[in-house]
């Protein structure tokens, strides 16, 4: 073998041996946690619900993407249509097409097209916010939630007894997914609760992602009200205010846990009365 081949195959081999490691690296990470990925598409990147509702909030957001995504594709299919089959002529470069004015099935198609999928996205859409937003008198969890700057309040109503939990500005340095700092909302799985929202000084909105769902919580005498129906999905779930509302405003952090009903049972007892 001559000096020059071997000269000519060493380089190659270094150069493509640091990018097959790169893609058997790829490979193998992506097959350790495509099931999990595989999840987060197939909710276009929400988070897991915990609620009723949640459900339904998703399948709308689903649907909006699906409508998106073809008519994505319509449109990048006339683009690539126009691009290939109406580009310039080399044997003619300084003749123009043929110039039509007006084409009226084409400007009735693009205006009655839009029109009707408005129509259909605001369909569904008042369809889903009037069944979210439903208020009904079955609810035996109520909790009146009072943010304000710069924190909340909840106060839970069950079976005429009554806990109260109050929270102060939460230090972000000691925040964390694992131990979410603020004060905590216990609440039971499998149950429809009620919240009632109000604030004492300016607007603030509640928020807990894996409702998939916010309101907003007004000063005076404006209440705001919506209903929940938990999962069986014990856990812990972090919440914030969605309204910029002042100073420390990014320290209105709290947390929702859900727990089994006997679990909560107890809660309500030796809380009762209390503050924390």
């Amino acid at each position: 073998m001559s000096p020059t081949r071997r000269t000519t195959r060493r380089p190659w081999a270094r150069r493509r041996l640091p990018g097959a490691a790169a893609l058997a690296l790829l490979v193998a990470s992506g097959t350790a946690c495509s099931s999990q990925a595989i999840d987060q598409w197939s909710r276009g990147g929400m988070p897991e619900g915990a609620t009723k509702q949640a459900g339904i909030v998703q399948t709308l957001w689903n649907g909006s993407w699906i409508a998106a995504l073809a008519t994505g594709v319509v449109v990048w299919g006339l683009i690539l249509w126009a691009c290939v089959f109406h580009r310039k002529k080399k044997n003619s470069p300084d003749e123009l097409p043929p110039q039509v004015r007006y084409n009226l099935p084409i400007e009735i198609l693009y205006t009655v097209v839009p029109v009707i999928m408005v129509a259909v996205f605001f369909y569904f859409t008042a369809r889903d916010e009037t069944e979210i937003t439903r208020i009904t008198k079955a609810a035996p969890v109520k909790v009146a939630v009072e943010g304000y700057q710069w924190s909340w309040r909840f106060t839970t109503d069950y079976q005429g007894q009554k806990a109260v939990v109050a929270g102060v500005p939460v230090d972000l340095s000691k925040q964390s997914v694992e131990n979410p700092q603020g004060p905590q909302l216990v609440l039971p799985v499998n149950t429809q609760v009620q919240f009632d929202l109000h604030s004492p000084d300016v607007i603030h909105s509640f928020w807990v992602p894996a409702f998939l769902f916010k309101q907003d919580v007004f000063p005076g005498n404006v209440e705001n009200h919506f209903q929940i129906t938990t999962l069986d999905k014990p856990g812990v779930f972090v919440g914030r205010c969605a309204e910029l509302c002042g100073t420390d405003h990014s320290k209105m952090l709290f947390s929702v846990k859900l727990v089994p009903q006997a679990e909560f049972d107890q809660y309500i007892k030796s809380q009762a009365g209390s503050a924390q």
